[in-house]
């Protein structure tokens, strides 16, 4: 949806302030830091919102590249030099209505956010591009991340098109095709004897003492503000209307939460008019921790330690599993949970359906999606989107058991006919 007159975009205006506690409110001035001296909870980005006020509009956003820097003065500006932002085309997904799929489901309208179409084929490029966007305006040299796979390829890719050594810390089990889709881009890839936590505690003492910018974690303030432009699109794409749920998978729980922070920034500003659509997660039963303390009824999240062919959702300790749990309760919305058996089921249902082929996260999400329409808690009468966070040529290895030739023939038409006629009848 583009504005039909042209506009010039005012130059880019450095928008943040400060940066805020999650949990006490106290302030910390910008920096590459992520825990409250006051409480050691989480940092976010403050904005001059009074700025926002002047520059936000349809007509502005609309005039705006077909990237997530269309909605540039939401998200965080440090600085107003444009050569410093980072840019490789993200975000602007397709928004794809599945009609074949919501057939199968038993759902009225259902649409699909196709992140798999990113630069490095997920999500997190978005959050990357915000990352090493403030990370160079901030003159660090050297970038680097905790990854479960997708975001090590994100951060390589990014690092590569500006000129920036990089360092993926994965843990030593990942899927080949990450280890080597990170690779491919000449960073250097730790591969850590451990889970993906332990690989997290790692990074953050290589922080402390490296002093190198770690996009999710001493950057993780503005690193996070990358996954709101997903529900900015959303309801962009859809004509500047909420949906009615939205279905998203959480790993961290950090893309859940900003989406949902993403629509009250729509409604703050005007963009928007309605209500907050309601927010439902999706886990895989190996690594379900935010969905166990939500079938308990807590928002007291118990670490778990991974066991899933889901690998991206394989977060055992979230980091932002307490936000996503008072996230889904404010909305009315649901956290579950799937065997890998079904994650496998909701791949192939989702690529032989609408022709979109999921990693294992799109999985998680499609057979959620699918249990909660068969228990009634997804009404006929809703519009929902479910988020697809990744390509599916990342995790052959997860569904190549389960496919395979539908005939062995040899170069005989007889032959072939044959057999053709064997499995007709």
């Amino acid at each position: 949806m583009r504005a039909s007159a042209t506009i010039e975009r005012p130059p880019l205006q450095v928008n943040v302030t400060h940066l805020r506690c999650r949990l006490c409110g106290e302030t910390e001035p910008v920096s590459a830091s992520h825990v409250c001296g006051m409480c050691f909870g989480p940092l976010e980005v403050a904005y001059d919102e009074h700025l926002a006020d002047r520059r936000v509009s349809r007509a502005a956003i609309e005039a705006g590249p077909a990237s997530l820097w269309r909605y540039q003065d939401l998200l965080p500006v440090l600085s107003d030099d444009p050569d410093l932002r980072v840019d490789l085309g993200t975000g602007w997904s397709p928004l794809r209505p599945a009609p074949r799929l919501a057939q199968r489901l038993g759902l009225g309208e259902l649409w699909l956010k196709d992140d798999t179409r990113n630069p490095s084929g997920s999500f997190k490029d978005r959050v990357v591009t915000m990352a090493l966007s403030a990370a160079r305006a901030m003159g660090i040299d050297t970038i680097a991340c905790a990854s479960t796979g997708n975001l090590a390829g994100a951060v390589a890719a990014h690092a590569a098109a500006v000129g920036m050594p990089a360092y993926v810390f994965v843990p030593n089990t990942l899927e080949q095709a990450k280890i080597v889709g990170a690779a491919i881009y000449g960073a250097n890839v730790v591969a850590v004897d451990g889970t993906y936590d332990d690989v997290n505690r790692l990074c953050a003492e290589v922080a402390d003492r490296q002093g190198w910018g770690f996009v999710n974690v001493n950057l993780r303030a503005f690193y996070a503000e990358g996954s709101k432009t997903i529900g900015y699109e959303i309801a962009e794409q859809l004509g500047w209307e909420f949906p009615d749920h939205v279905v998203a998978p959480i790993a961290s729980g950090a893309m859940f939460v900003k989406i949902r922070k993403a629509f009250g920034d729509l409604q703050r500003h005007g963009l928007v008019d309605g209500s907050i659509p309601r927010m439902s997660g999706a886990q895989a039963t190996g690594c379900s921790p935010v969905a166990t303390a939500f079938e308990a009824g807590t928002l007291d999240v118990v670490p778990q330690r991974p066991d899933t062919i889901a690998r991206s959702l394989a977060i055992g300790n979230p980091a932002d599993g307490y936000f996503a749990l008072q996230v889904a309760a404010e909305t009315d919305g649901v956290i579950g949970h799937v065997p890998d058996d079904e994650v496998v089921t909701g791949i192939r249902l989702l690529a032989e359906t609408e022709g979109l082929f999921a990693e294992t996260a799109g999985g998680v999400t499609v057979a959620n999606l699918a249990r909660f329409a068969a228990d009634g808690r997804i009404g006929r009468d809703e519009r929902v989107v479910a988020v697809i966070s990744g390509n599916g040529y990342k995790t052959l290895d997860a569904v190549a058991p389960t496919v395979g030739p539908t005939f062995e023939v040899s170069p005989s038409l007889d032959d072939f006919q044959a057999q053709l006629a064997a499995r007709s009848a």
